[in-house]
């Protein structure tokens, strides 16, 4: 009796044990469809929690997946097929009712499709005009067609003795190869490479000093955790430049990482328009705070701070007074530099208006003026002087730069937009080339209402510390062409944030509050910190804010409380602050001047100290730090952690909100190249 009493207790438990896990598990089946009603199979699914993938499927030939022995929790399901665009699901396991989902695919358009066909065709037809060296290659490249992805945009070609390869890219440039009989898994296709005797398609190419690669980046220390017990007040400048952004995609498109420690993160930020409040009428931006929890280390929070400036109603815009500075230099020659720089010159001489004034200054081994100042409308004027331009000589950058102000100073307009945009990849080697000369030249011109933009080009021997030097002095902005669609995105979509300055000598200081922050740090600037007696100081330079622009600023914190160590934090032995009593995590700081005035005005935020849990966040928070944490695994600190590449896919897939631009899909496309750089990279390491 005992033993039968004893079995049927363990049946009970068993049963129990059973209807316990059926319950918190479950079993979801689905079905995927297109918008016609069609099956998908064979179409990959990733299945995420939180930022994590904790399962990858696939849909069978009847387009049914099916979900199992997954704990009851919030899940996403992560869809890409090639055509379609990419769709993020939301679910609750366990189903409470209806076991089975129905999901749809929405096939690119037509639009979308031709346009990223151009642009990817543009892109081949330059490299095999002018980027092969003949006397390099042993075979000529095999002929491509054009096929849409997702993700990216896909060129498929067959190489010699039959192997097939792929160039992934996005709609403004080549990317990766990957080739299905090839000796490498993948490759990039560029004009530095040489083809492979043997097989027909590009073998690997990189740039180092063997190369003649004489690129300069600045090294940056970067930032690390700060007490607000003793440093209550994190001070800076802000930062409207994107140039890493662009810098960052022509260099994976080449499959190359980055150097960690040139990575400026607050570039791959600030690239992307972030949909901040418009500012109330009568003020120059709006001021945006948002605090959630860190996705990727639970003991930490994120604080999110933006501004955006006012945008410009262009029919009503101040006239314009601008000098197009182009290097004309042998380094010039190569088609991603001054043929792009034409092409791009044209697009802004395109949106210029009668009340507007244009010169076109060059510099090779002299400087010259090759189109005196013109009236805007005279547009084939204009474009037949930048059709005239041919690349050769040294590179007397200063002497241009002297040449170009002074065409901007003598056709001044008095309350206009007095600019010189410079088109270069920064190797001065004739006259005056140091950057203190230089610098000192410009900030002279910027006291005298003549502010800088910076447009670089090329790479190989490109000169980035120099040209953002430059920039910073000259009350100007930053960027970097390498392709068309960028030309477009700065000179066209951002016309009026890249020419019109709305507020110069921007400057944040951040107050945190001890009673709820154990430690903070600022993600990226480093170059652009300030001590906090600079913050009131008006004769301290700071950044530009242009009309429509957005700025964004993260810190990481550590809460008061956690237990969490931080080495670079001393205790303080025998003093002690006394903390004031506040619901406030943070004071926001700003100053500001107008661009015609030389004082400053300030303006406060205060920020609570509730944190939203991270899968209540908003889109804006989610996606900029996406973006941040690529740049803090490129950067290879110790703050990203377990931080990985596939965790910041994730982010970035469940946060890209309406991408009317294919900007951030293309960010997308950035990380999945990254991925098989550092996969072939680990593969090479196990071979050798």
């Amino acid at each position: 009796m005992k033993k039968t009493l004893f079995v049927l207790m363990v049946v009970v438990g068993l049963l129990t044990a059973i209807l316990a896990q059926s319950r918190s598990t479950g079993v979801c089946t689905g079905i995927l469809k297109d918008q016609d009603g069609k099956a998908l199979s064979n179409v990959n699914i990733d299945v995420v929690q939180g930022i994590t993938t904790v399962l990858s499927i696939t849909t069978d030939t009847n387009g049914i997946f099916t979900l199992q022995d997954l704990a009851a929790g919030d899940y996403e399901l992560h869809i890409s097929q090639p055509g379609y665009q990419v769709l993020v699901h939301r679910l609750r396991l366990p189903l409470s009712k209806k076991q089975r989902v129905e999901l749809v695919l929405t096939r690119i358009s037509k639009a979308e499709k031709e346009s990223a066909e151009k642009a990817t065709a543009e892109s081949i037809s330059s490299l095999l005009s002018g980027g092969f060296d003949p006397n390099a290659n042993q075979v000529q490249p095999p002929n491509y067609t054009i096929v849409t992805g997702v993700e990216g945009f896909s060129v498929a070609g067959r190489g010699s003795g039959g192997h097939k390869d792929y160039i992934a890219s996005d709609a403004g440039g080549l990317g990766m190869v990957a080739g299905a009989g090839s000796a490498t898994s993948s490759m990039s296709f560029n004009p530095n490479m040489r083809f492979d005797q043997n097989h027909g398609f590009p073998s690997m190419h990189h740039y180092d000093a063997d190369d003649g690669n004489t690129e300069e980046y600045s090294a940056l220390t970067r930032n690390i955790f700060h007490s607000p017990l003793d440093q209550p007040l994190s001070t800076f400048s802000i930062d409207v430049d994107t140039a890493f952004y662009s810098q960052l995609r022509s260099m994976l498109n080449r499959n190359q990482l980055p150097s960690p420690n040139s990575v400026r993160i607050e570039e791959l930020i600030n690239y992307f328009d972030y949909d901040y409040p418009e500012p109330e009428k009568g003020k120059d931006f709006s001021v945006y705070t948002e605090l959630g929890t860190n996705p990727w280390n639970e003991q930490r929070q994120l604080l999110h701070i933006g501004i955006k400036g006012r945008e410009l109603d262009m029919s009503k815009a101040p006239p314009s007074n601008l000098v197009f500075l182009i290097d004309v230099s042998g380094s010039m020659r190569s088609h991603n530099k001054l043929p792009l720089v034409k092409e791009s010159m044209k697009l802004l001489a395109g949106q210029m208006r009668p009340q507007d004034q244009v010169a076109i200054a060059v510099y090779a081994g002299s400087a010259g003026l090759v189109l005196p100042s013109s009236d805007g409308n005279e547009k084939a004027k204009i474009i037949a002087a930048l059709e005239r331009l041919n690349a050769g000589g040294s590179t007397a950058g200063g002497e241009g730069i002297r040449l170009a102000y002074k065409t901007a100073e003598e056709s001044f307009i008095e309350g206009g937009n007095n600019r010189v945009i410079l088109c270069s990849d920064g190797d001065f080697n004739v006259g005056v080339s140091s950057t203190a000369e230089l610098t000192q030249m410009i900030e002279g011109y910027r006291k005298k209402g003549v502010f800088l933009t910076i447009l670089g080009f090329g790479m190989g021997n490109y000169k980035d510390n120099r040209m953002e030097e430059l920039s910073n002095k000259g009350n100007g902005n930053y960027a970097y062409i390498d392709n068309l669609e960028e030309a477009k995105k700065v000179l066209v979509n951002q016309m009026a944030g890249t020419l019109y300055t709305i507020a110069k000598d921007v400057k944040f200081q951040i107050e945190f509050n001890p009673a709820h922050v154990k430690a903070y740090r600022l993600v990226g600037y480093e170059n652009r910190m300030l001590r906090a007696e600079d913050f009131k100081d008006d004769t301290k330079d700071a950044g530009e804010l242009g009309a429509g622009h957005t700025v964004t600023a993260l810190y990481e914190i550590i809460p008061a409380g956690s237990e969490e160590k931080i080495a670079e934090l001393d205790e303080l032995k025998y003093q002690r602050t006394s903390i004031a009593k506040s619901p406030e995590l943070a004071t926001v700081k700003l100053r500001f001047k107008k661009p015609d005035q030389d004082v400053s005005s300030p303006m406060d935020v205060s920020v609570g100290k509730e944190a939203k849990h991270w899968e209540k966040c908003s889109n804006t928070f989610r996606w900029a730090n996406a973006v941040a944490g690529f740049g803090m695994i490129l950067s290879d600190g110790e703050s990203k952690g377990e931080l990985n590449f596939e965790m910041v896919r994730n982010m970035a897939r469940s946060s890209l909100g309406e991408d009317t631009e294919g900007w951030r899909n293309g960010f997308v496309s950035l990380i999945n190249q990254a991925i098989t750089i550092r996969d072939r990279e680990h593969t090479q390491k196990y071979q050798d």
